[in-house]
Parts: C-alpha cells; sequence; structure tokens
C-alpha cells in the first residue's frame, strides 16, 4: 500500500498567515455602520476588538507575519498530520485518490485553536483582561476558553442553548480551562431577557449568541469580544491549515482537483480553501474545485439572499454583504450546531459571487452516514460538521467511480465527534430526522433584512 500518513516538521510550519484581499480581483464589498449606514472605520470597531485585530480585518498585506510567541504555542500539536484514506477508497471502489487535513488533533479537539490563541495573544497585548464570546457547538467555546487561560484572561461564554442541552461535555470542556458557560439565550444580558420573555423555550441561535456577546463587551470595563468564524481576520488566522496542506500534497506528489471543507461562518473552510483559492487565482491551478458544504436546514450559500444583513439577532453588528437567511431566521435545531448560522463570511460570500468557490447543501441523515462509513475505514469519528465535508467527498469519490476518473481530492477534518456521541447514538437508534428547508420561515426573516441604500 501507498504511503499513508505526510508529516511535516516544526521548522516547516508556515511562518506567516496568507491574505487574500490584495489577489481579489473585485474588492470587498465595504462594511457599513449599524448606525449611519456608512462604511466602517477601525475606530468603530474598537469598542469590541482591539485595534491589532481591526488592522488585519482591513488589512492590504497579503502575508501577515505570525508572532514567535503564537508559534511556539502552535508547536503543542502543530503541523497537523496529512492522511490519504487507502481503506475509505477501497471501501467506495473508486479509482479517486482522497485526502484529509486532521486538525482535530489540536488540544481542544478542533481547527478552531488557530484563530482563538491569535485573538487571545493580541487581546493580551492591548492589556484586555476579560473576553466575551458565543458558541455553537462548543468547539468555538472550549477553543477560546484554553486560549483565554493560556494568556490569563477571563473568559465568558454564551452557548447556543439547544448545544448547551445536546453537548453538555463541551460545556465542561470550557469550564475545565476556567471558563464561564450560559445557556443562550440567557438573563445575563437585555437581548436574552427580552427573547426569553417572548419565548421561554426559544432554542437559541448563534445570531442571539452573538448579541448577547457583543453586549457583554461593550457593557463591561476591560471587555473585548472575539468571533469564530465569519471575519476576515479569523479567516485569515485559519489559513495555516491550507498552507500546510500545500506542502503536504506535494509530499505526496497530488495537487487537489477538488477541495472540501464544512461551512457554517466559514472559518475551517476559509482555512482549508483560500491557500488553493490564490492558486486559482494566479493561474497555475484554474480548474480545482472548491466546494463548501452546509446543511440542508440552514443554506445560507445555497439559498440565502446576497444582501447587506446585520451578524447578529439584534442588529449591533456592522451590516455586511454576505449571503443570508436573515439575523431574525431561527435555525432548525440540527446536531451539527456549529453550522447553525444564518450568514455566511463575507468574503467566501465574495468568492461565491465570483465562482471562485462553489456550494453544496447535504441533509442531517446522510451526513451522519458518512461520517460512520469514515469511522469504519479510517477509524476517526468526526464531528458532525466534519461530517458534511465527508459526505461531500464520499459522493464525488462515488461520481468518479461511475465516470471512471481518477480525481484527487482534499478534505479539512475539522473536529473529531468524542464529545458528540449523544448524536451517534440517536443516528444509531433511528431517532434523528432530516429537516427541510423552511422557505416561508426564511422568507419571513428576511422581510427583516436592514435597508441599505445603493
Amino acid at each position: 500500500m501507498a504511503q499513508t500518513k505526510f508529516l511535516l516538521q516544526e521548522k516547516d510550519m508556515p511562518q506567516v498567515w496568507y491574505n487574500i484581499q490584495p489577489d481579489l480581483p473585485v474588492p470587498l464589498p465595504p462594511v457599513l455602520h449599524p448606525g449611519t449606514g456608512q462604511p466602517v472605520t477601525p475606530a468603530d470597531m474598537e469598542a469590541i476588538f482591539p485595534m491589532s485585530l481591526i488592522m488585519q480585518e482591513f488589512s492590504p498585506e497579503r502575508h501577515i507575519p505570525i508572532p514567535e510567541e503564537l508559534l511556539e504555542i502552535y508547536k503543542i500539536w502543530r503541523p497537523t498530520p496529512l492522511y490519504r484514506a487507502h481503506r475509505l477508497e477501497k471501501a467506495l471502489q473508486t479509482p479517486a485518490k482522497i485526502f484529509y487535513k486532521l486538525e482535530d488533533v489540536s488540544p481542544a479537539g478542533s481547527h478552531k485553536p488557530n484563530t482563538a490563541l491569535a485573538q487571545a495573544y493580541y487581546n493580551k497585548k492591548a492589556g484586555i483582561k476579560r473576553i466575551s464570546t458565543e458558541t455553537g457547538a462548543g468547539q468555538w467555546g472550549s477553543s477560546l476558553a484554553m486560549a483565554c487561560k493560556f494568556f490569563d484572561i477571563e473568559c465568558k461564554v454564551y452557548m447556543v442553548k439547544v448545544s448547551y442541552n445536546m453537548k453538555p461535555y463541551r460545556r465542561v470542556m470550557m469550564e475545565t480551562w476556567g471558563a464561564s458557560v450560559v445557556p443562550s439565550p440567557s438573563p445575563d444580558t437585555k437581548i436574552g431577557r427580552e427573547i426569553l420573555e417572548r419565548d421561554p423555550e426559544c432554542p437559541g441561535s448563534l445570531g442571539i449568541a452573538i448579541s448577547e456577546a457583543v453586549e457583554d463587551a461593550v457593557t463591561h470595563p476591560g471587555t473585548k469580544y472575539a468571533l469564530g468564524s465569519v471575519l476576515n481576520h479569523v479567516l485569515l488566522h485559519q489559513t495555516i491549515i491550507g498552507q500546510e496542506a500545500k506542502k503536504q500534497m506535494a509530499m505526496a506528489d497530488c495537487y487537489p482537483d477538488i477541495v472540501i471543507g464544512c461551512v457554517g461562518g466559514g472559518s475551517n473552510f476559509g482555512g482549508i480553501a483560500l491557500p488553493f483559492v490564490e492558486d486559482k487565482l494566479n493561474g497555475t491551478h484554474k480548474d480545482t474545485r472548491i466546494m463548501a458544504v452546509e446543511p440542508a436546514s440552514c443554506p445560507s450559500l445555497t439559498k440565502g439572499l446576497d444582501a447587506y444583513d446585520f451578524g447578529d439577532e439584534a442588529g449591533m453588528t456592522p451590516m455586511m454583504k454576505m449571503f443570508t437567511l436573515g439575523h431574525q431566521f431561527m435555525p432548525p435545531p440540527v446536531h451539527a450546531g456549529g453550522l447553525r448560522y444564518h450568514g455566511m463570511s463575507p468574503l467566501l460570500s465574495h468568492l461565491s459571487r465570483l465562482n471562485l468557490i462553489e456550494a453544496t447543501a447535504v441533509n442531517q441523515i446522510e451526513t451522519f452516514e458518512a461520517g460512520i462509513q469514515f469511522a469504519q475505514t479510517e477509524g476517526f469519528i468526526s464531528a458532525p460538521e466534519t461530517n458534511h465535508a465527508i459526505r461531500a467527498t464520499i459522493d464525488e469519490a462515488l461520481k468518479c467511480r461511475e465516470t471512471g476518473e481518477a480525481k484527487t481530492i482534499l478534505f479539512c477534518h475539522s473536529g473529531h465527534g468524542h464529545v458528540d456521541m449523544a448524536s451517534y447514538d440517536l443516528y444509531l437508534r433511528g431517532k434523528l430526522s432530516n429537516y427541510e428547508y423552511p422557505a416561508e420561515l426564511v422568507k419571513e426573516a428576511q422581510k427583516g433584512l436592514p435597508k441599505v441604500s445603493a
């Protein structure tokens, strides 16, 4: 059997993050102030972010150096391995070559520490003592809790209530690292109390949790807000994934025909994809397909409107041009809690607009089927979010079986499912359901989109 595992040495770890903005053929649409409707300035964002991260958000520099102190912490688990999925290929009887970048070897079990540690580092340098944030499935919350502990920063996490109840061990992970965790909507904020008054049984959403975390930041002195996805600086920090993967694919003497990642707000997909989009833009690999896979129950890229919208339910954040289901959209309680977000990263939305990436949506049961097959062939038990990428990978490999094409497929294995076994239990006992695209509810939510002048 050919080589299965491709490892880089510490000396080969990327020393910079890749910023795609200077390479875009059309610049990103401006981010607009929620009050004035005018383009935001760095000063407008200082209430919630340290200036160093704000400057990364708008940076015109193609490469941004990774601080040495941060690189030393990354070395706890980076570089991460790349695997060739020989056993899965054999089970599928496909001529395709399947590779996966294993990001769940981080202490928190996912790709999220790549940006959590960076954000905690820059907040610490700015003298910040406390950070508030939201989390869906808990991958981000646990990663930020760990990062804050590393840098001696207090951490408050608003966890979407449905995930708080479904995934209690994620909460325990956060608390083990010293964070304070509450289910969102919560009585700890004005917006949370208002939502609970209207609907005491509200399952919560990332949009609501973001509103609570932002309100917390602006009402507590010495507190800043941290976001685990969507924004440019978050995707920037994750590009270490794709940069490593390109080096490892060269070790395997391959280049991917298809690059796949699950997508909710865009962090792990952006991390694996953006360095390969760079090759499309510079003409070295123009034909590579780069595929974002989202849940059919929350299909912002495949069925959302391309419009300006708020990033949170209460309309406190700046307005961003993105594919959105409406900031008031309440997604169904699927088990891939990290993908239950109403909008897509403005950067990834822009790449979709420019036809540099493509998107597909898959149903919950089919993703667990794929996750089970992957576990039974490759051994790794994957997070429900990651199962979306596995589903699309298997589907593309089966197409290769039908056509006889020996394509090379790379996907990001963004997180393990070790604390998601309740979801697997429900699947194995036949108690999971698919949630159809709630067109009427989305249309209703989209009526609340902000009015933006041309």
